[in-house]
């Protein structure tokens, strides 16, 4: 794995961020009464709260636009985006400031998790 992005997530080992995981995602399901949210959903869940517009229905281009904020949202964690504003709807859009490493999948899976991990923290629903 890229030791600059490393040094960069919380220390935390394979085995211990899928603890973390498997932990969120039943906190997740529990809070809505559902099954455990895989990696998509959970992007799509942070996308609705960092537009902060509250539950609605969206379009299936406006679900892959949320997801996309989620994840310039997860990575600016680590210094890759950075926030440009908001436009005329309050639609939050990101810059990449820095060019994202070619990870294998299962880094990707790694990292996202670990982010995604460190987000719910932040916004106090796992400990």
């Amino acid at each position: 794995m890229n030791h600059e992005l490393l040094l960069s997530l919380p220390p935390m080992k394979p085995a211990e961020i899928n603890k973390k995981w498997n932990e969120l995602q039943q906190r997740i399901a529990d809070e809505f009464e559902g099954e455990k949210p895989d990696i998509k959903v959970m992007l799509f869940l942070i996308g609705v709260q960092e537009l902060g517009q509250g539950p609605k229905k969206f379009s299936k281009r406006q679900k892959e636009e949320l997801m996309h904020i989620a994840t310039c949202k997860l990575f600016s964690m680590l210094g890759f985006y950075e926030l440009e504003g908001l436009d005329q709807d309050g639609w939050p859009h990101w810059k990449l400031v820095k060019t994202i490493p070619n990870y294998t999948l299962l880094e990707q899976e790694m990292v996202m998790k670990s982010l995604m991990i460190s987000y719910f923290e932040e916004v106090g629903l796992v400990d």
